[in-house]
């Protein structure tokens, strides 16, 4: 016996689920590349009697506009009018820089709106889908809702919580050490691994290390992996004295991402006047109450320059204080297969690694040549 069709209902819900997965998958072509905007995907698709066929796609452009709704929609031209349109976040209402993208949705004639997920962002906030209804536009909100979460994360954290989506980042030994004792640094991730990280770094708007990293090692922190070398994120040093060398590598290669430093209210001012006249940008907050730089208060900062994803590639110092603050959404460690010893330091300053459960889930792994990465995220 033949099975039973679907439901009509289950097979549209189905396709629906489809379709904004390839809404998500265009959306991410910009990933770290739109700030203080979330990176949106767009399909336009137009239904036909042997089913959905794709009219255009569109994503956010680099610095956040275009939105990705209007970019698929000029691509369509008129066949947008009466096509359903696929997008990952509720379309905006308000007036920016640029037109509300619900009043460019409605003039086009588009028949219906699917959107992942309602934005959280107060001056849009269920008003673009309200809008869109009022003329007379079928809206449905919820297919690929958990996936839009985590690619939307830093713009749901920015608008709600006033700070970004901070990921940290590790490269541990097999018995949990960062480096020899001493503190010097150690190889220990393969060159696979090492372009993983490459590849992080292109899909976050800034990366942030201390002063005791660049001292150690004079990192870049840029995307130096062929056809992503345009991608780098905006470097930040966390300085409270103003430390950073005129000579260091991240001066060097200032035409090819910002670095910004951030220190503590004391410090010296001709220091600051010197790393300006180089270029960079230097920002300060107060201190905390353990002496250190006020995280909480960095967080914030960072968000109001319009930071939404911040990747924390940094030493067992600040990378146990980020964990300590609360302040670490996802962790992304990097495993290898070697022991460094009783004698190495440990990943995180003051803590176990296995510390990171107490505050996030293990969701995946990946092996990468002979390390193996383990993301976790907040429950």
């Amino acid at each position: 016996m033949n099975a039973p069709p679907r439901a009509a209902s289950s097979l549209g819900a189905a396709r629906d689920e489809a379709l904004m997965a390839a809404a998500l998958a265009v959306g991410r072509r910009n990933l770290g590349q739109t700030w203080p905007n979330p990176a949106v995907g767009a399909v336009l698709v137009r239904e036909t009697p042997t089913g959905p066929v794709v009219l255009a796609h569109g994503w956010t452009a680099r610095g956040g506009r275009p939105h990705a709704e209007p970019q698929a929609i000029a691509a369509a031209g008129e066949a947008a009018r009466g096509a359903t349109l696929y997008v990952t976040l509720e379309p905006c209402s308000h007036h920016g820089l640029t037109p509300p993208c619900a009043e460019a949705i409605i003039a086009a004639g588009v028949k219906r709106v699917v959107a992942a997920i309602e934005d959280p962002d107060a001056r849009v906030a269920g008003r673009g889908h309200a809008m869109l209804r009022a003329a007379g536009i079928e809206v449905g909100v919820g297919p690929g809702a958990a996936e839009a979460r985590l690619a939307h994360a830093g713009h749901i954290s920015r608008v709600t919580r006033g700070r970004p989506h901070i990921m940290l980042k590790l490269a541990v030994s097999a018995d949990g050490k960062a480096g020899l004792a001493g503190r010097r640094p150690a190889p220990i991730t393969g060159e696979v691994a090492r372009g993983r990280v490459h590849m992080m770094r292109a899909t976050y708007d800034a990366v942030l290390t201390g002063i005791g990293t660049i001292l150690a090692d004079d990192p870049q922190l840029t995307c130096r992996l062929p056809g992503i070398e345009d991608r780098s994120p905006v470097r930040v040093v966390l300085d409270s004295a103003l430390r950073l060398p005129l000579g260091a590598a991240l001066l060097r290669t200032l035409s090819e991402a910002p670095v910004w430093v951030i220190a503590g209210i004391d410090a010296p001012a001709d220091a600051e006047f010197a790393l300006r006249e180089a270029g960079v940008e230097v920002m300060r907050v107060p201190r905390g109450a353990a002496g250190g730089l006020d995280l909480d208060e960095v967080a914030r900062l960072l968000a109001l320059r319009g930071i939404t994803r911040l990747m924390v590639e940094a030493g067992p110092r600040v990378a146990g204080a980020f964990l300590k603050a609360g302040l670490v959404d996802e962790a992304n460690v990097f495993m290898a297969p070697l022991q460094l010893g009783a004698g190495a330091i440990d990943a995180l300053e003051g803590l176990p690694l296995s510390a990171l459960d107490a505050y996030l889930t293990e969701t995946e792994t990946e092996r990468h040549g002979p390390d193996i990465l383990t993301v976790l995220r907040r429950p």
